[in-house]
């Protein structure tokens, strides 16, 4: 069994005692559920943005811990600060270290949310706008064709953008009419590896109407042009600030280099 598949089998488990432990109901109650969403794409092309999703990301399975003691609201209030076009909030708890509570500290900030975690049912739709989140992403590698068609379409019916994230030429079906933006991710998930050069070829096979983000590998202004260059409206970087002592002020410092 590879990572990914680890991961999923564990979330169909957390999924199942999630929606025994906090009913849909209930979660369509919850203070912001009604409230309307900031638009991922159009904060991608405000050019007072830098472009840049900028993650909350406490550990990963290939990294381990990167940063056990960052504070949400520190982290995330900085990225909006200095210029973030959105954040992204790792919400898985075994391999990530994260929580549901972490996006509903993050939304404070007022630019768009991403909730960064692996989707296989509904529930975590309703889940995720009912914690702040104004964007979902869906795995091209860990759901089939029609999954990704439903989903999208459900997201989009409560107000959400999606953010479909690919690896590979033979996830290009993958792409429908509810999708908003399209993330290219240079690490393959089975397997953890990076190959930032299958990306540039990549991107040239996706619809140039969809926004398009490069996700994993980014360590520098240097690669953010080259991104840019290649053909990408934004970029998802997160390890590259959390692993710093203070990530807000190394956001701070990467924006100023480009």
């Amino acid at each position: 069994m590879n990572i990914l598949e680890q991961i999923i089998t564990q979330k169909r488990i957390e999924v199942a005692r999630c929606q025994i432990e906090n009913r849909t109901n209930d979660l369509e109650k919850m203070p912001v559920f009604s409230r309307e969403v900031y638009s991922i794409s159009d904060y991608l092309i405000n050019k007072n943005k830098s472009g840049i999703v900028a993650e909350f990301k406490r550990r990963s399975p290939s990294k381990g811990i990167i940063n056990d003691s960052a504070s949400v609201e520190e982290v995330t209030g900085k990225y909006e600060q200095f210029g973030a076009s959105a954040i992204s909030v790792l919400t898985d708890s075994s391999f990530f270290g994260g929580s549901m509570r972490d996006l509903q500290k993050a939304r404070k900030c007022n630019i768009p949310i991403l909730r960064k975690d692996f989707i296989i049912h509904e529930y975590q739709i309703i889940e995720s706008k009912a914690y702040g989140a104004d964007v979902i992403l869906l795995i091209a590698a860990c759901l089939s064709i029609n999954e990704v068609k439903k989903f999208s379409a459900f997201a989009k019916s409560l107000g959400l953008e999606v953010l479909l994230e690919i690896h590979d030429q033979s996830e290009l079906n993958h792409i429908g009419e509810n999708i908003d933006v399209v993330g290219i991710n240079t690490r393959d998930l089975r397997t953890f590896q990076v190959n930032k050069d299958q990306s540039t070829e990549l991107v040239k096979l996706i619809p140039g109407d969809l926004l398009k983000i490069a996700e994993s590998g980014i360590k520098s202004a240097k690669d953010v042009l080259e991104f840019k260059n290649g053909g990408f409206n934004g970029f998802l970087i997160g390890e590259t600030f959390m692993k710093e002592e203070n990530p807000g002020e190394a956001f701070y410092n990467f924006v100023k280099q480009l």
